[in-house]
């Protein structure tokens, strides 16, 4: 860690001490999310942004619903690197047709996965734990951390868009008529802490997550199978809503996940705009780097300075050789 940690302090250094901005960008603000593949992509950005492009690239706080709505009624911030754009489809095509945001691309290529997971080894001992009929035929098995006389189905925290999604899903299976009972972890480490200590234990777990991340990196799952298959006018009407009065069972479609800019933004700078369309990871692309923030302890930026030394093939073919080797000279500073 001795030598992340120098190299984020040179990371700083340079930024701090990079040429003020550029004509054809300027300032730049852009969204660092609260969640590890987003901030990684916000501090690879912001650095390719600073050194490519010339760019006054700053951070600042970002969340998918504050970023989103702010983006669309006050223009700020310029960027937002990993928009899961399902959880506000309606407002980002409103900001699209009002000439507000524009969708730069995928910041995922692959897509996000969501579902309800159970451990590999359960459905290994027993393969109908696969799907939705044989986790609630075993439901004593999931045993509460309170309550013995309940089932633990673990949701999403509380404050987090899938906190609707996974809620509604939990009424339209009637988990609660099997005897689960909707347990909020608190936390996005809450959330994987419980999946961590489970599978340290080979004890029964049933909960939702997501890919890419850390976790299903180190811990295999296997997605549970709710026997609907994925109707998709369902899920964004109704169990994407907090209003949805009747969810029906469907399985998550695959989440697109998008870089979003403002229109001035993109209007300003289309070189760097250019940049963000061909800026996309591949799930197990960052499924490693994920494994390797937690390896290290690593934040976005001491994660976001490993990406552009170690993965230097991926981002190089994002740019143009300009580019390529303003950014590679400014690494080679650090």
């Amino acid at each position: 860690m001795g030598k992340t940690v120098f190299a984020t302090g040179l990371l700083s250094a340079v930024l701090a001490s990079s040429p003020a901005l550029a004509a054809d960008c300027g300032k730049v603000t852009i969204a660092d999310m609260n969640w590890s593949s987003a901030t990684l992509i916000a501090n690879v950005d912001r650095f390719i942004l600073q050194h490519g492009y010339g760019c006054e690239a700053e951070l600042v706080p970002g969340d998918t619903m504050p970023t989103g709505t702010s983006m669309i009624e006050k223009g700020e911030p310029d960027i937002a690197p990993e928009l899961w754009s399902n959880s506000m489809k309606d407002a980002i095509d409103r900001g699209v047709a009002e000439k507000r945001l524009r969708v730069a691309g995928k910041s995922l290529s692959d897509g996000g996965e969501e579902g309800f997971w159970v451990p590999e080894y359960m459905v290994k001992a027993d393969p109908s734990m696969a799907t939705i009929k044989g986790v609630i035929a075993n439901a004593k098995l999931f045993k509460h951390p309170e309550d013995p006389d309940k089932s633990a189905f673990y949701g999403c925290p509380a404050g987090w868009n899938c906190q609707i999604s996974s809620g509604n899903l939990f009424n339209a299976l009637k988990l609660d008529d099997a005897g689960f009972d909707l347990i909020d972890p608190g936390s996005g480490a809450g959330l994987s802490g419980a999946i961590a200590r489970a599978y340290e234990r080979e004890k029964a777990w049933f909960g939702y997550y997501w890919a890419p991340t850390a976790v299903l990196g180190k811990y295999k799952m296997v997605k549970v199978d709710f026997g609907s298959g994925v109707d998709e006018e369902q899920f964004v009407g109704c169990t994407t809503q907090a209003d949805c009065a009747n969810p029906k069972p469907t399985m998550y479609p695959p989440s697109p996940v998008h870089t979003v800019t403002t229109e001035s933004f993109a209007a300003t700078a289309p070189q760097a705009y250019a940049y963000l369309g061909k800026r996309a990871f591949r799930n197990a692309q960052m499924n490693e780097l994920l494994a390797w923030m937690e390896d290290n302890q690593a934040d976005g930026e001491i994660a976001g300075a490993h990406f552009l030394k170690e993965y230097e093939a991926t981002w190089a073919s994002w740019v143009s050789a300009d580019v390529a080797s303003k950014v590679k000279a400014a690494l080679n500073n650090m």
